[in-house]
């Protein structure tokens, strides 16, 4: 058991499997002497939870066995025999950049590299599977995927919403699918696991794969999800502009809201990467608005010394502003944010003003424009990995699996583990310290 998270075992890690793995990949030979493709996997082929020096030595003290993830990559022996394999795609949420890229992955490394010609996607979600919705399948060629990647969005379509678990095996059966490939964030990812307890108890073979699809990269134990360096990369230069904004009037403030509902890592990761902002707020971290230490006050510091702020907010920041508001819900169920946005630049303009204190607010947000973005080139190579990965796991029987990134390792983890809690930024952590030194705000806003 792991000292450091002793709510983990070593069986949380542990991956489903359908069976005896019994057919032989047809993945071809590479230049090793010995005849075999590069990069089996053997069953001990692990990646460390923690490969800190520290537990290193801790784990050698005590004699324990380290938490590990399974090692992603391609098998000698598979499960599914590729031409008589069915396959379905699906997207859910919301959009992303690099849908497209993982489809297209998907479809390539089946077709190509395994051989296997039935491959169908699912329209619209999870909501593609109910029948009385009508939305008919689609045929996923090689030919039909090939340019998808240039665009954003999905080929595929999308819903949010929970829809009823039997009946999308009822239609997984219809279709005599083998392998479907759920590909979106948490609840996506949670209605995969449900998918795969009702195939379970109908005692069906059919494997469930998880791809990690959050913009806001708050998946647990996954160190990135696709779409999210598109996604700050993109953010920075609307930053750069916001910037231009606000310097271009006397005592100009320009604030920009980012997605983030629960984690603040895009707008983290987008203030990093042009160092010109001068507050970053985000969820994990409350903040006063009044009083000697608040916002408020500590921004007309800000503006009296140098005339100009810039100021970076994710969408999940500042809720308890509206604590006592009527709580509304998306199709998904999660609590809609209230615009945090559009109340700070309210509260900025009346506090200013009753102080006679002219400043001019632009407010930005792009984050419709940022999530239909097609993927930028690493995110691009990132998504081609992660599909790559998965079919390898989920050809040789893997069920019940999100394929995971850690300690520049592809891994495999269980599904259930992946969705236990969502990744947030340790704000004791190196990540936000690095935002304090970046842009000077105070450690805390709060009297």
């Amino acid at each position: 058991m792991d000292k450091c998270n002793d709510s983990m075992t070593h069986e949380d890690f542990r991956v489903k499997i359908l069976g005896d793995r019994t057919i032989k990949s047809p993945l071809k030979p590479s230049l090793h002497p010995d005849g075999l493709s590069f990069g089996f996997i053997e069953k001990e082929d692990r990646v460390l939870f923690d490969a800190s020096l520290e537990h290193f030595n801790y784990c050698r003290e005590t004699g324990e066995t380290p938490i590990s993830f399974e090692k992603a990559g391609p098998h000698k022996q598979l499960y599914f025999y590729p031409a008589k394999t069915k396959v379905a795609i699906v997207t859910c949420g919301g959009l992303c950049p690099g849908l497209n890229s993982v489809i297209r992955s998907l479809v390539n490394e089946l077709h190509y590299r395994y051989n296997v010609n039935q491959i169908i996607g699912i329209q619209y979600g999870y909501a593609g599977f109910i029948a009385s919705n009508n939305h008919p399948v689609i045929d996923l060629t090689p030919q039909y995927v090939e340019r998808i990647h240039l665009f954003g969005g999905s080929i595929l379509g999308s819903s949010r919403g929970e829809q009823d678990t039997g009946q999308i095996v009822d239609k997984l059966q219809t279709l005599n699918v083998d392998i479907l490939f759920c590909i979106g964030g948490d609840g996506t990812l949670r209605g995969a696991h449900a998918i795969y307890e009702e195939i379970s108890r109908r005692k069906l073979n059919i494997s469930v794969a998880g791809i990690p699809k959050t913009i806001d990269n708050d998946i647990n134990l996954i160190d990135q999800s696709f779409g999210f360096e598109t996604a700050f990369t993109i953010a920075k230069d609307i930053i750069r502009s916001a910037h231009n904004e606000a310097i271009g009037a006397y005592n100009g403030i320009a604030i920009v809201k980012l997605m983030g509902r629960d984690s603040g890592f895009i707008a983290a990761y987008a203030a990093l990467s042009i160092q010109e902002v001068n507050f970053v707020l985000i969820p994990e971290i409350t903040f006063d608005l009044y009083g000697d230490k608040g916002f408020l006050q500590v921004l007309r510091s800000r503006i009296e010394n140098r005339h100009h702020a810039l100021i970076v907010v994710a969408e999940g920041a500042g809720q308890h502003f509206f604590k006592g508001d009527t709580i509304e819900r998306d199709a998904s169920g999660n609590i809609k944010n209230k615009d945090i946005g559009l109340y700070l630049k309210e509260k900025i303009f009346k506090e200013f003003r009753s102080g006679n204190f002219p400043v001019t607010i632009k407010y930005i947000d792009p984050s419709y424009i940022i999530r239909s973005a097609p993927a930028n080139a690493n995110d691009s190579k990132f998504c081609g990995l992660l599909a790559q990965n998965a079919v390898h796991a989920a050809m040789a029987g893997k069920t019940d699996f999100v394929i995971g990134h850690w300690n520049n390792w592809f891994t495999l983890l269980p599904i259930p583990i992946a969705v236990s809690t969502r990744k947030k930024i340790d704000v004791y952590g190196e990540l936000w310290w690095n935002i304090l030194e970046t842009t000077g705000q105070p450690v805390s806003m709060k009297n």
